[in-house]
């Protein structure tokens, strides 16, 4: 299939069209960095409010929202996202032609682009990112580290018998045929994660970029993750002041359009309600992840709310590697004590929706008729009983939470906590709770460790691919779930292959009832993430996968 160009400028106004936010124009009251009299010249410096520090500037070892958000300022991949959708559109690769097979790419790249330090951006460059994900070896080869690589290229050159990619190999200076092992239906889809972002060949290896120290539950940054990320994007790196502020600027020898924001400051207020204060204030332009509690309060007070649509999942997971869990009784029964209406209707954002699995509605494969464990704390209590558990013996689980975090998929991580462990509470289940803060601890031992019980976590869709839903969670062993299951892996290995959308489709469907009937969790809720401006934001380019450049931010002042 070919695919036409398209540039990211263009991006601007179509994202208006598809529903960027229009706002009133009124005075800045920001305290610093910046000026206030409205007949003044833009003031282009846009302070974000940040629920976390990044956890790695290198987007190669990072799998969080709040590092992505800044990694799509710096870095850019050969495929997008079309604004306002989920679905890809050219980025440095202006056109690609896929073989019939899915076996083939080759990819026309963009000209006359250069990353931040001068190095050209070239088919020597794109394959020299490939190999580096190829080639990781040890510990950067680790679910806690390189998430994204190991969930959708099954393998690396130590395990080469797994590995989707095969080779990478430039025609010329500007165009790159990369070879599969296997078929990957959303290969192409897949590229627009900023964890496959090009990166400098010359700094990566200058500030030894896959010099990681540490453990796989505790790994520690290279020289490059912490201080020198590279890209092509339309802002530079300026400064990281760990549990303070990101600080990025306009790169002038950017391809694109660069717009009116010319600095970006990322100041990190983990809590919810000190970002809304500081909002009204005026220390910072805007923020996301609003409180539901808080959406009502500030839109009358002026400030405009731009919900995303929901393509996000939370859950409630069972770590099976918890010998309590392995039984499918119990797992029933924890599902059947969950009153999913009664979890939105109290702490979940406005435009929720309730999940019956762990896909949107919008995602294909999604089934109407997939098995639910409809709230019923009666059956809860008997299957509970027939697993050997009552009020004398109760059954006592952990429970994982994070602390001083929001996260588009749960925003209040405490209050759901609270509203689920007094569910649970009703049929007799004792809960401890088991709090981390989120990054790197909390993303660290439930990803990388089996030191956990049931946990809560969740996912935003990164491009429209059932197999970055389902294929991420249940594709293959994990230290999250803590389960074998061969025939959901063998169901999930096939159906990513398919290229044909019907029969795939029927297939992702049938995948969606076995794991429905296996409960590895409990899909909770797909919530609708809202993010909160100063009135002198004029308009800006929400995307249901957090796919936001700020070049594309419109400022009255």
């Amino acid at each position: 299939m070919l695919h036409t160009s398209r540039r990211r400028w263009l991006a601007g106004a179509a994202t208006i069209a598809v529903g960027a936010v229009v706002l009133t124009a009124c005075a800045s009251q920001r305290e610093e960095g910046g000026a206030t009299d409205a007949a003044a010249d833009v003031d282009g410096t846009f302070v974000f409010g940040a629920s976390s520090d990044p956890a790695n500037l290198d987007p190669a070892f990072a799998q969080d929202g709040e590092t992505f958000r800044v990694s799509r300022q710096i870095f850019e991949g050969l495929i997008g996202t079309e604004p306002g959708t989920a679905d890809p559109a050219p980025l440095l690769a202006e056109s690609w032609v896929s073989s019939d097979d899915g076996m083939s790419h080759t990819f026309e790249l963009k000209q006359d682009v250069t990353f931040h330090d001068g190095t050209p951006f070239d088919a020597e460059a794109v394959c020299y990112n490939f190999d580096r994900w190829y080639n990781w070896t040890g510990l950067a080869a680790t679910e806690s580290l390189s998430y994204y690589y190991g969930k959708l290229f099954r393998g690396y050159v130590e395990t080469a018998e797994s590995a989707v990619y095969k080779s990478c190999t430039p025609d010329g200076d500007h165009s790159v045929t990369i070879e599969l092992n296997q078929p990957f239906a959303g290969f192409i889809p897949a590229l627009s994660l900023p964890a496959f972002a090009m990166q400098s060949p010359t700094a990566l290896q200058e500030y030894d970029a896959d010099g990681i120290g540490g453990t796989e539950e505790a790994p520690s940054l290279s020289e490059y993750g912490e201080g020198h990320p590279t890209g092509t994007g339309p802002y530079k790196f300026e400064e990281w002041a760990p549990g303070e502020s990101v600080t990025l600027s306009a790169y002038d020898d950017y391809w694109g359009e660069t717009g009116q924001v010319d600095e970006i400051i990322f100041r990190t207020i983990d809590d919810p309600t000190a970002r809304r204060q500081a909002l009204e204030s005026g220390s910072i332009d805007g923020y996301d992840l609003v409180g539901p509690a808080d959406s009502a309060a500030l839109e009358e007070d002026g400030f405009t709310m731009v919900s995303r649509p929901p393509f996000t999942i939370l859950y409630l997971a069972f770590n099976q590697a918890i010998p309590e869990l392995q039984d499918p009784k119990v797992r029933q029964a924890l599902s059947h004590a969950i009153d999913k209406d009664a979890l939105i209707a109290q702490v979940l954002p406005e435009g929720t929706e309730k999940a019956t699995q762990f896909i949107p509605d919008v995602v294909n494969g999604w089934n109407p008729d997939v098995t639910t464990y409809e709230y019923d704390p009666e059956q809860a209590k008997a299957l509970l009983a027939e697993a050997g558990y009552d009020e004398a013996n109760p059954l006592t689980l952990d429970f994982n939470y994070p602390v001083n975090v929001s996260r588009p998929y749960m925003p209040d991580p405490e209050q759901i906590f609270t509203v689920l462990s007094s569910q649970l509470s009703e049929v007799g289940v004792v809960t401890n709770p088991v709090t981390d803060a989120w990054s790197p601890d909390y993303l660290d031992k439930i990803t990388g460790s089996s030191d956990h019980g049931i946990h809560l976590l969740g996912w935003t869709g990164d491009y429209n691919d059932t197999d970055n839903f389902v294929g991420v969670f249940f594709g293959g062993p994990s230290a999250e779930w803590g389960f074998e299951n061969a025939e959901l892996f063998a169901a999930l290995q096939e159906a990513r292959g398919v290229p044909n959308l019907e029969d795939q489709t029927a297939l992702y469907e049938d995948i969606n009832e076995m794991v429905a009937q296996f409960i590895p969790g409990v899909p909770l809720a797909h919530p609708a993430p809202t993010l909160a401006f100063s009135p002198r934001v004029e308009s800006y380019p929400a995307s249901p996968v957090n796919d936001e450049v700020f070049t594309d931010i419109v400022l009255t002042e």
